[in-house]
């Protein structure tokens, strides 16, 4: 889809048209007056990413696309090829077509590439900053994704995103953390960075227009944990709502690849964007206030 342009100093060319984050991405540009084309190439496909280039002329790309596995990660543990072709060489591919045009490749990268460890102890406050090395490789997804963040560093055209646990309004998306959450039979109970997409989406979109390059933690300030999240979820949508947890031990029984969990430390784009919430109160203005169902306490 194109828009028409409009006098706009922007053009964008985007990745990932039938990802959910690539699909707001879209939105956002036409409630903005944005023009934007999704790129039609495939990203380990140099040739077809040059024939984009060309055809659309943008002003800066952004990268939505990427293998996260269907219905989750342990996809990824048995297509690693895969894998490997869209995360590692697809992304690497974009960021260097991109960098020869001189263009900023805004990339949708993860945080789940860390897990709490001795010196960023659970509840402890303090966070891994955007330049620790990673320190999770409990699965397939995380270590492609590791492996990718450190070679795209040379490359100072990229600003990396590191988005965790999305969450969004749209309760009826599977692939919003609070939607997958409260279908499990049972959940862990860990406090987490999480992203909360309707507030920090749009600042993706002004990150670009400031040409800001380099490695951001893309979460919103705070951590918040899977029942303070179902707690939110029984207040305002549905309070008859129940569910059960269980540890990590036995979390572990039921899925192939280990889970990360840890908290970012979002100073820096913080310093940026002083408006940003913290993730508590983002996740009650953007999310579960827009989908009241409960009557509203007098």
């Amino acid at each position: 889809m194109v828009s028409q342009s409009n006098g706009s100093p922007f053009k964008f060319l985007i990745y990932g048209r039938t990802g959910w984050i690539g699909g707001l991405l879209g939105k956002i540009c036409e409630s903005q007056g944005i023009p934007y084309t999704y790129g039609s190439g495939r990203l380990e496909s140099r040739d077809t990413l040059i024939a984009d280039l060309a055809a659309v002329n943008p002003t800066h790309v952004f990268n939505a696309a990427g293998v996260t596995g269907r219905p989750n990660v342990d996809w990824c543990e048995s297509h690693k090829v895969e894998t490997i072709r869209t995360n590692v060489v697809g992304t690497l591919t974009l960021a260097d077509v991109c960098r020869e045009k001189g263009l900023i490749l805004i990339n949708y990268a993860t945080g789940c590439i860390f897990e709490y460890d001795s010196e960023h102890q659970l509840g402890s406050g303090v966070g891994f900053k955007e330049e620790d090395t990673p320190n999770f490789i409990g699965s397939y997804y995380s270590k492609t994704k590791a492996m990718v963040e450190d070679l795209l560093q040379n490359y100072d055209n990229v600003c990396t995103l590191r988005v965790r646990m999305p969450i969004s309004s749209d309760l009826s998306n599977p692939r919003n953390f609070i939607t997958k959450i409260s279908r499990y039979e049972k959940v862990v109970n860990i406090p987490n960075s999480m992203t909360i997409l309707d507030e920090l989406l749009p600042i993706s979109v002004e990150m670009a227009k400031r040409n800001l390059t380099g490695i951001y933690n893309f979460t919103n300030p705070g951590c918040v944990s899977h029942n303070e999240v179902l707690e939110l979820y029984r207040e305002y949508i549905d309070p008859s709502y129940t569910w059960k947890n269980f540890n990590l031990e036995e979390q572990a029984k039921v899925i192939i690849a280990q889970r990360s969990n840890n908290e970012l430390d979002t100073t820096k784009l913080k310093t940026e964007f002083p408006e940003l919430l913290s993730i508590k109160e983002s996740l009650v203005k953007f999310v579960f206030e827009p989908n009241r169902k409960t009557p509203v306490a007098a």
